[in-house]
C-alpha cells in the first residue's frame, strides 16, 4: 500500500518539480534542456545495443568516483554497451568530458513507473549499478520485475539518511529484498544498511573506490605544459569545490595573504557552474585582479586570482597547485573528496564540516594528513601562511595524506571481483 501512496505522490508533485526546474534554469539554462529524458522520452538519441549495463551517478563527485570503474569495465569488456546516467547538467558535462562518445549518456528518469518502463525499453540493460546512495523504490521494482540485477557500488549511508530510512524501516523490506548486492565503502555504512534490515549475505564490504584514483601520463603532460605557461616561480593555492558562503572568506583571506606573499596566486573553483558568474562578481567586489580560465588568457604579474570556470579540469588545477583547500567544509555542506589533491602529495586544508566523508577524514586526522581549520578568515590565513613559510611542513602534511591514499587502494578490484558474475551474465 505504501508504494501506491509513494507513486501517487510522485505523480502529484510533478507540476512542482517542473516549476523547480524552471526556476533553477533561470541561473543554469541547461536545466530546461532535455526535459524529455527525465520522463523516458529520448527524441533523436540513438539507443545503445541491448544487454549492456547502466551506471548511475547522481553527483559530480560520484561521476569522478565511478570513472576508474567504468574505464576498467571498458578495458576488460570492450564490446559491452555502457549507459552512464546522471541527474544534473554538471554531471552530464563531466561524463561527456571523461568518456565522449564511448558511452551512451542520458538523464535517469524521475521515479515514475511509466517513465522508467520507457527508459528500460530504450536501454534494454542486463545490469544496473548505482554509485553510493541512490535508492529509488520504483526503479528497483521495475528492474526486479525484469530480472535485471540492481547493485549499489561504493555504497554510502549517512547517519541522517539512516535515521530517516529508519522511520519507515518496516516498509522498506520489500525494496531492500529486491537489491541484488550492496558493496559498502566503509564498515559504518555497512552496519547502517544491516540495521535497516538488509540481508547480510548480500552485503560485501569493498572499501572506497575513490582511493583507487589514478593520475594518467596524459594528465601529467598537461600539468607540465600549463606549469610552463603559468607558474614562473609563483606559489599557488587552490580553493576547490567551494560553496556559497565560502568564497567571501577565501577572498578575504587571500587579500590578507597577499600582504605577506605578494606573488601568491589563488585558483578559485566553485562547485557548481551556475555560480561562476556570481563568484566572478565577488572577486570584483574584493578588488582583486583576476582572469577566467574559460577565456584561455594567461596570468601575468598582476593577476591575483584565476577563476576556475571550465569543466573537467579540477585535477589539472590540483596538479599545478602547491596547497589545496577542499571546499564544502567551511559551511554545513559536509565537505568534498580530499583524495584528489592527495594524489599529488599536496598539503590539504579543510574546514570542520566533513560529515560526507567521515572515515576518510578521521583517518587523515589521525595521521596528520590533513589540516583542519575553523570557519573564519584568521584560521584560514594562519594555515596557508604557515604552509607557505615551511616547505618541510608542506612536505610532511602531503606525504602523510598520500600514504593514507596508497594504503587503502584495492577497493576497485574487490568491487570488480563481485561484479564479474553480473557483467558476464547472459540476459
Amino acid at each position: 500500500m505504501w508504494r501506491f501512496f509513494y507513486t501517487s505522490l510522485m505523480y502529484l508533485i510533478q507540476p512542482f518539480v517542473l516549476s523547480f526546474m524552471w526556476i533553477r534554469s533561470l541561473k543554469a539554462p541547461n536545466y530546461r534542456k532535455r526535459l524529455g529524458e527525465r520522463y523516458g522520452f529520448y527524441g533523436k538519441l540513438t539507443a545503445p545495443l541491448p544487454n549492456g549495463i547502466i551506471i548511475h551517478a547522481a553527483s559530480v563527485g560520484e561521476v569522478i568516483a565511478a570513472t576508474p570503474l567504468v574505464r576498467r569495465i571498458q578495458q576488460e569488456y570492450p564490446q559491452l554497451p555502457i549507459t552512464f546516467t546522471t541527474v544534473t547538467p554538471t554531471g552530464s558535462d563531466r561524463v561527456r568530458a571523461a568518456f565522449g562518445e564511448t558511452v551512451t549518456h542520458c538523464y535517469l528518469p524521475y521515479d515514475l513507473p511509466c517513465a522508467l518502463n520507457r527508459f528500460l525499453d530504450f536501454i534494454q540493460p542486463k545490469l544496473c549499478i548505482v554509485i553510493e546512495t541512490e535508492l529509488w523504490p520504483n526503479l528497483i521494482r521495475q528492474l526486479w520485475r525484469r530480472d535485471i540485477p540492481f547493485v549499489v557500488a561504493n555504497a554510502r549511508l549517512s547517519e541522517r539518511s539512516a535515521r530517516r530510512y529508519g522511520l519507515v524501516k518496516e516498509r522498506l523490506q520489500g525494496m531492500l529484498s529486491e537489491i541484488s548486492l550492496i558493496a559498502p565503502q566503509d564498515s559504518i555504512s555497512g552496519k547502517r544498511y544491516l540495521g535497516l534490515g538488509y540481508d547480510e549475505r548480500k552485503l560485501k564490504l569493498t572499501g572506497n573506490i575513490k582511493y583507487d584514483l589514478q593520475i594518467t601520463d596524459e594528465l601529467l603532460e598537461k600539468i607540465e605544459a600549463l606549469r610552463a605557461l603559468w607558474v614562473r616561480n609563483r606559489p599557488i593555492w587552490i580553493a576547490a569545490s567551494t560553496h556559497e558562503g565560502e568564497e567571501t572568506l577565501i577572498l578575504d583571506a587571500h587579500r590578507q595573504l597577499l600582504k605577506m606573499h605578494p606573488d601568491l596566486l589563488l585558483l578559485l573553483v566553485p562547485r557548481h557552474p551556475e555560480r561562476f558568474n556570481a563568484v566572478a562578481e565577488l572577486i570584483e567586489k574584493a578588488q582583486l585582479n583576476f582572469i577566467r580560465r574559460s577565456e584561455g588568457s594567461l596570468p601575468d604579474a598582476h593577476t591575483q586570482v584565476i577563476l576556475g570556470d571550465s569543466m573537467g579540469e579540477l585535477m589539472l588545477m590540483y596538479g599545478i597547485s602547491d596547497i589545496a583547500f577542499v571546499g564544502g567544509s567551511l559551511v554545513k555542506h559536509g565537505g568534498h573528496n580530499p583524495l584528489e589533491p592527495l594524489a599529488f602529495r599536496l598539503p590539504v586544508i579543510s574546514g570542520k564540516y566533513t560529515f560526507n566523508f567521515p572515515e576518510i577524514f578521521r583517518t587523515l586526522l589521525e595521521v596528520q594528513g590533513v589540516l583542519s581549520v575553523n570557519s573564519n578568515v584568521k584560521a584560514l590565513v594562519h594555515a596557508v601562511d604557515g604552509l607557505l613559510n615551511s616547505p618541510q611542513a608542506r612536505q610532511c602534511l602531503g606525504r602523510a595524506g598520500y600514504e593514507v591514499l596508497m594504503e587503502n587502494r584495492g577497493a576497485l578490484q574487490r568491487l570488480l571481483d563481485l561484479l564479474y558474475p553480473y557483467l558476464e551474465r547472459k540476459q
